[in-house]
């Protein structure tokens, strides 16, 4: 049911139509780029459907790229729009994050995407043990949610809102916080949307 939901939306709706597009995702490059990583890092995007961000992190030289999301159309978008040598490049998943089973450890754990949708207890404590299990020690989570006082719902499905201090709360037991802020998004319509960023490191 999830799953042809958000290949309905795919199926309907181009690139600069749906309400989390940007034309570059300027805050999770700096965030990434601030971490000073090697060009060798595993950095996963979450949700990542046919965002920019792999676009850009191919350009800034990253080689070891993954991107998951639950929709196969939004990831055929994603490989026809970059053509096949640079789609070759990345590791596209196709998967629920609540089946996901990864095969590796990451440097980076990007999720601007998928969270906020987990509204239930066991929900998000599964993608929090899923998180901590594949992320290398010392190694990150940046996270974005919608923040209170924003959007209720997206795409037609209920989401869960954050606070600066609620959404490092829920990982804290193996990540120290590093980063945490509020941010406006900008919605091709014009609207505003406030987000919580948090950058949390693995212990």
């Amino acid at each position: 049911m999830l799953k042809s939901h958000w290949e309905n939306i795919y199926d309907t709706k181009q690139l600069h139509e749906v309400s989390w597009y940007q034309p570059t995702p300027t805050t999770s490059l700096a965030l990434i780029e601030m971490l000073n990583l090697s060009s060798e890092a595993k950095i996963i995007d979450i949700g990542g459907g046919d965002s920019l961000l792999v676009d850009n992190l191919l350009q800034h030289g990253f080689k070891d790229l993954s991107v998951l999301d639950i929709s196969g159309k939004a990831l055929e978008r994603a490989q026809h729009r970059l053509g096949s040598e640079y789609s070759e490049k990345v590791k596209w998943i196709e998967a629920d994050i609540s089946t996901f089973e990864p095969d590796t450890l990451y440097d980076i754990w990007h999720d601007r995407a998928v969270f906020h949708f987990l509204t239930d207890s066991d929900s998000v404590a599964h993608y929090v043990a899923i998180s901590s299990a594949h992320i290398k020690k010392g190694g990150y989570l940046i996270m974005a949610t919608f923040a209170e006082g924003g959007p209720f719902s997206c795409s037609g499905l209920p989401v869960q809102q954050y606070n600066e201090e609620s959404l490092p709360a829920v990982f804290a037991e193996n990540f120290e916080t590093e980063r945490v802020f509020k941010e406006i998004h900008l919605t091709p319509t014009g609207n505003e949307q406030g987000f919580i960023f948090a950058v949390m490191r693995r212990k």
